[in-house]
């Protein structure tokens, strides 16, 4: 999707913040009309068809059933939970792509990438997934999207669920929305499978391992895991008694949070440490996870043991869980619709927003109630505005079929990506961080690129970010082994163009740059207005500075000195850091406006000759990236203040003079 950061989709009924983390780096605002809404709220059976059933008979999978060809086996070799879902050729080769880019081993990388091409020749679909991998990053192959496009068909009519997300984002970049809907629509429905069952699953959110050029340190803090002094601090708490702190730990090991290795032993050891305290949102989980069977043998009645006391302690939430034991009949006499639907106006009546998902259910299905489609929408979006996944996909499925809500497949394919995205192969980034965290760059990069491919902006962000920053040291490895000059700006540039399609502010601005300069393409001033101006809707100081700088030089846009005026002003608000490059930029603005037609002006028009012995002089260390033009700016400033000084000894040599009632040393007002 490319909308914008603040996209508006109708007027009138209600309004709902809707925090997407999908292709927006910003959140959007979605407002419905009655004209999203159905008028007939007639589904026509089109619920019946899906698999995936809230209330259904269908028994938790695993995520290996979830995600077939996982790249978990790999990572979480001392988890006894996790079964091989592919053949032993194929992990071998997996492995040694991982081992290779660690290592900088173009060799063995060849090796592996053969032992995989051989394996995918064979008809396996997992083998044939990372085939298309290869071939779309061109490594120890020739990059053909051609025959990229053709392993990942293969592989996912073979059941690989990464070669469909990759399939569904190639269709979204070309805005084919009937086909990406169908592939993201399935994705959607195999992540809720893998959610718990009436709470949003915590998940390791994807990690931005830079804020623009820089490292981003806090965040990476925060998720070295066991060494983190956060978490230390935490477990010492925990240790004394703290039951909130137990909690937060439960989650972070049995979740693989704030970069800890997934340990469902420890988690489960916390557990048994909070159920002596009797702490509630554990005993909730712990209920969540006996029903689910997730870690544990599948028991529903310590479940509703469990959810019992959860409740009985105040903890609303936890009515959730036993509202879903009633419609299911687990653990309890027999099924009780009446209660179930008690149970969930309990949670909902406080709040809890899965409470508003269970009721949207109940009315959607006629479950124990009079089936009311418009009452489910409504139930959907409280749940939704306050960021309960499985909602989403429930309103991806409206938007999708024209059921309740008017059929849009735009905003079905967005709503399906969002959910799809939190799938069991989200893992990936886990173990990306985990290895960049560790200093294994390589591995990192495979792996960020990797999810590239899948559609995750943070990944393609991080993964440009990392062949920028290190250059040689990304273990980039390229057609005939470690990556060219060429080959990495390449990979970098499509990385940076993927992540600023999807809202990146800083990849917007940098593909700018590649356009205004030439760099790695053809020198394109309009193209560069373009991407500017998308960095500039999301408020970036640099990008209204350069967008000023256009109109001021005319390169790309009209010559325009009030509309360069207007943006250097807007970057200096929107950026108190941008005071000493506005204030040189006005100055040229002054010179040009007061002494047009001049040989000063000339002499303002050729500096950009000169500009590129200068950026030389600037990345030989003579000064910070990017001050050049501010250097060249300063020219103007110090010409600026030689004239006013000299128009003011004009105004004082001359006092009765005809110029004195509009002296030239005053500011030039421009209309705002």
């Amino acid at each position: 999707m490319r909308v914008s950061g603040q996209s508006i989709i109708a007027v009138s009924l209600f309004t709902l913040s809707l925090y997407i983390h999908r292709v927006q780096a910003r959140p959007f605002v979605l407002v419905l009309s009655n004209e999203d809404l159905n008028g007939g709220f007639d589904d026509n059976g089109a619920y019946e068809s899906s698999d995936f059933d809230e209330f259904g008979e269908s028994e938790p999978k695993s995520e290996e059933e979830l995600d077939p060809g996982s790249w978990r086996r790999i990572f979480e070799t001392n988890d006894s939970t996790v079964h091989a879902s592919a053949s032993p050729q194929y992990y071998s080769g997996l492995h040694k792509i991982l081992s290779a880019a660690s290592e900088g081993n173009t060799t063995l990388m060849e090796e592996a990438v053969s032992e995989i091409d051989s394996s995918a020749s064979s008809g396996d679909p997992h083998a044939q997934s990372v085939m298309g991998f290869v071939y779309g990053i061109g490594m120890m192959r020739e990059t053909s999207r051609s025959k990229s496009i053709l392993h990942h068909h293969f592989a996912a009519a073979g059941g690989n669920m990464q070669s469909k997300m990759a399939l569904a984002f190639r269709y979204l970049r070309q805005n084919m929305y009937d086909k990406a809907v169908e592939l993201y629509a399935e994705l959607a429905e195999t992540a809720v499978n893998s959610f718990l069952i009436s709470k949003d699953s915590p998940m390791a959110e994807p990690v931005r391992i830079h804020i623009g050029t820089e490292e981003n340190k806090d965040a990476l803090r925060k998720s070295r895991g066991e060494e983190d002094e956060d978490f230390q601090i935490l477990e010492y708490q925990a240790e004394k008694g703290n039951s909130v702190a137990m909690h937060k730990i439960r989650l972070f090991y049995y979740f693989g949070l704030r970069g800890l290795r997934r340990d469902h032993a420890k988690a489960l050891y916390w557990f048994s440490k909070a159920g002596e305290k009797g702490e509630p949102m554990s005993m909730e989980l712990l209920g969540e996870i006996y029903a689910r069977g997730a870690g544990v043998e599948r028991d529903y009645d310590k479940a509703r043991e469990c959810l019992t006391l959860a409740v009985k302690q105040g903890l609303y939430s936890a009515f959730n869980g036993l509202g879903y034991l009633y419609v299911k009949g687990y653990g309890v006499d027999k099924r009780n619709y009446t209660k179930a639907r008690e149970y969930f106006e309990m949670a909902a009546n406080n709040e809890d927003p899965s409470g508003h998902y269970n009721l949207g259910v109940l009315y959607l299905k006629g479950i124990g109630v009079k089936k009311d489609v418009r009452h489910a929408t409504k139930y959907f979006f409280v749940a939704a505005n306050a960021g309960q996944p499985k909602a989403f996909y429930q309103l991806a499925k409206m938007f999708h079929t024209g059921v309740g809500l008017t059929k849009n497949l735009e905003m079905a394919t967005t709503f399906y990506k969002l959910v799809a995205e939190r799938g069991p192969w989200s893992s990936l980034s886990r173990w990306a961080l985990e290895a960049y965290l560790k200093g294994d760059v390589g591995k990192a990069f495979i792996l960020y690129s990797r999810m590239s491919e899948l559609g995750y902006e943070v990944a393609q962000s991080n993964a440009a970010w990392i062949v920028d920053k290190y250059g040689e040291r990304s273990m980039c490895m390229g057609v005939y082994g470690f990556c060219t000059d060429k080959e990495r700006h390449d990979r970098a540039h499509s990385l940076w163009w993927r992540a600023s399609e999807q809202g990146n502010e800083h990849a917007a601005l940098l593909i700018g740059d590649a356009y205004y300069y030439g760099r790695g393409t053809e020198r394109d001033f309009v193209r560069a207005a373009e991407a500017y101006m998308y960095a500039k809707s999301q408020s970036n100081a640099q990008a209204m500075f350069n967008l000023g700088y256009m109109h001021e030089h005319g390169e790309g846009l009209p010559f325009d000195l009030h509309l360069a005026k207007r943006y250097y002003d807007q970057a200096l608000q929107s950026d108190t850091a941008a005071k000493l490059p506005v204030t040189l930029a006005l100055a040229s603005v002054w010179v040009r406006r007061n002494y047009a037609d001049t040989a000063l002006v000339q002499v303002l028009n050729s500096l950009p000759e000169v500009h590129q012995k200068v950026v030389e002089w600037v990345e030989n260390g003579m000064l910070e990236e990017g001050n050049a033009t501010i250097l060249t700016l300063f020219l103007c400033l110090i010409t600026v203040i030689y004239l006013r000084g000299r128009q003011r000894r004009q105004v004082v040599l001359d006092p009765v003079g005809a110029n004195v009632a509009q002296p030239l040393a005053a500011p030039v007002a421009f209309p705002q």
